[in-house]
């Protein structure tokens, strides 16, 4: 097993993870997947619900520089800004390209992820299954058109509906509802179901999922997490997961 540093939890990587303010589900989930040797270190930053307007993109830009700045001394390996709508822009690599280029620490987005794990698993016709209401839910369709896939089926819960302070309720969506959910999304034919937003909890359920409906199902974390490991040079194969963590 390589060592890269002396910490003595953090011998084979170190990642930095960057969350929105209310979200409790992304580190209980990556604790779930860590490997022996990798560890992960959090900051929080502030949602930029308009980081599809070159406004919100500059001051979605300063406050990611200032949070990998923070991140940087630990020594972190990698970076990721685990917001799903607030990556969710094409060209999808473009955000995370910027932040490396700048940081000089490789950078991971969740939406740039996401695209990345479909790709791999060679998927081109998708369901998916969100928390969010409609507004964000028809951006999200597009966004996956525009990378080229297919959307049978798009089904969102509406939390949102009356703006950010109903965003804590996500994590508190049940897992019974989440799996509910994920089965009311799923179209025959779809080659994969999508989980979105890395506040909405849905680790355990994938395998499950996988048997029952004979598909790769990707989250927001679980892909996060994948891309993480692979650009921090961690190429174990991990069981319990998922086919994205398993076989890539």
């Amino acid at each position: 097993m390589s060592t890269r540093h002396s910490s003595v939890y953090s011998f084979r990587a170190k990642l930095g993870l960057i969350t929105p303010p209310t979200n409790t589900v992304n580190e209980a989930e990556w604790m779930q997947m860590l490997p022996s040797g990798v560890t992960f270190h959090t900051h929080r930053m502030r949602l930029h619900p308009d980081s599809s307007s070159k406004a919100g993109r500059v001051g979605l830009m300063a406050d990611l520089d200032a949070v990998i700045a923070m991140l940087k001394p630990a020594r972190v390996d990698a970076i990721a800004y685990a917001c799903t709508a607030g990556s969710m822009m094409n060209p999808v690599e473009a955000l995370p390209d910027a932040l490396t280029a700048k940081s000089g620490v490789p950078v991971v987005t969740t939406s740039a992820a996401i695209i990345r794990a479909l790709k791999t698993l060679g998927v081109a016709r998708l369901s998916v299954a969100t928390p969010y209401a409609e507004a964000l839910n028809h951006h999200e369709t597009e966004f996956l058109q525009e990378n080229g896939f297919v959307v049978d089926r798009l089904i969102g819960l509406g939390i949102g509906a009356k703006g950010p302070e109903e965003y804590i309720r996500i994590a508190e969506t049940p897992l019974q509802a989440v799996a509910a959910h994920v089965r009311q999304a799923f179209a025959p034919g779809s080659e994969a179901i999508l989980i979105t937003c890395t506040d909405f909890p849905a680790l355990p359920l994938i395998a499950q999922l996988e048997a029952e409906l004979g598909v790769p199902v990707v989250t927001s974390n679980q892909a996060t997490f994948w891309a993480m490991l692979r650009r921090a040079g961690i190429d174990d194969q991990l069981d319990g997961f998922g086919r994205l963590l398993k076989n890539h």
